[in-house]
């Protein structure tokens, strides 16, 4: 049996191996950049969480006008406190804000996760100002899980319970397969994406993919620790499926002249939220839902591999210009 010195020492390496490994992912990660990763370490924010849900939670009647003044946007001037009062008490609300509690005891790995895409976003626009955090409940309306204004982020926990969840129970499987913690820093990512692209001027099919490809980018950025499926939202399983297509999808596109038609119907086939994409072949049903999202999403990283421009750069340069010197070629 070794002695403690030795262990101890061999602690000690083990521990170094990893610490190296992990910078070198992260490295890797930054936009495989030793520079962005140095710089966004420097970043000091103050990210401010308040968990609104827990203290509405444990609050008694007479604890509302307390509340009503620290948190006056949750508490629109037309309701009266008898209806607020009335949320305490009532028992759907109580177990919608049991089961929160218990998904979401604390929520440390979240800010984690949030402080260091904060720290990104700020890399990327200097004068960005971090938002206040406020958690919340919403009654599982999962298309408003993230309200995202310039200076506060409000979260709906109800929406990030995991997609067996029992709330979710009747909803089309992939709405809830999305509703998963998992995807909350992706979901908030793409709140300020969202608000930092240009608004979409040009209808064509090719513009609709690459204004999503540049959102995901972003992510790319923003998010160098995530997943590709977590930035997309998919399972690991529907991003496979994507990579492994994408030739045949892309050629599917070009037989069909679809990348300059503005045929409305393009979009909710292939970009908007759905069970599969619609191709019209035997296939659909093995597709994920946004299939166009990832081929603009691919289109644009080919361009940024072959140009160097900013991101605020990245941010104007029209669909046309983009996509003709990406020199996009999908891998067969």
């Amino acid at each position: 049996m070794p002695n403690t010195k030795t262990k101890d020492t061999f602690l000690m390496a083990i521990r170094h191996f990893f610490g190296a490994l992990m910078l070198l992912f992260l490295m890797g990660s930054c936009n495989r950049s030793p520079k962005v990763l140095e710089a966004v370490e420097k970043i000091d924010i103050n990210l401010e969480v308040s968990r609104f849900d827990q203290e509405f939670a444990a609050a008694r009647p007479q604890d509302i006008a307390v509340l009503k003044k620290k948190y006056p946007y949750l508490f629109p001037k037309q309701f009266p406190d008898s209806v607020w009062r009335g949320m305490l008490s009532d028992s759907l609300q109580r177990v919608i804000r049991a089961e929160v509690a218990n998904a979401f005891p604390d929520f440390a790995e979240e800010e984690e996760g949030l402080t260091l895409l904060f720290k990104h976003i700020t890399h990327y626009f200097p004068q960005y100002t971090v938002p206040k955090v406020v958690t919340v409940t919403n009654n599982v309306d999962y298309e408003n899980r993230v309200i995202a204004t310039d200076s506060l982020l409000l979260l709906s926990l109800d929406n990030y319970l995991g997609p067996d969840h029992k709330f979710y129970e009747g909803m089309s499987a992939y709405i809830a397969a999305e509703l998963d913690k998992d995807f909350l820093v992706s979901d908030v990512a793409s709140a300020f994406a969202n608000k930092t692209l240009p608004r979409l001027r040009d209808r064509s099919f090719l513009a609709r993919m690459v204004f999503y490809g540049k959102l995901l980018y972003i992510k790319d950025l923003w998010m160098p620790l995530a997943t590709d499926a977590q930035k997309i939202r998919y399972t690991e399983a529907e991003l496979e499926w994507a990579l492994e297509n994408e030739a045949p999808i892309w050629r599917n596109f070009i037989a069909n002249e679809y990348l300059y038609s503005t045929e409305s119907k393009l979009t909710p086939r292939f970009l908007e939220p759905a069970p599969f994409s619609k191709f019209g072949l035997e296939l659909d049903n093995e597709s994920p839902g946004r299939i166009g999202r990832f081929i603009g999403w691919q289109i644009v990283r080919s361009f940024m591999e072959k140009n160097n421009i900013t991101l605020q750069q990245l941010l104007t340069l029209s669909a046309d210009d983009l996509f003709k010197k990406s020199n996009y070629k999908p891998k067969k």
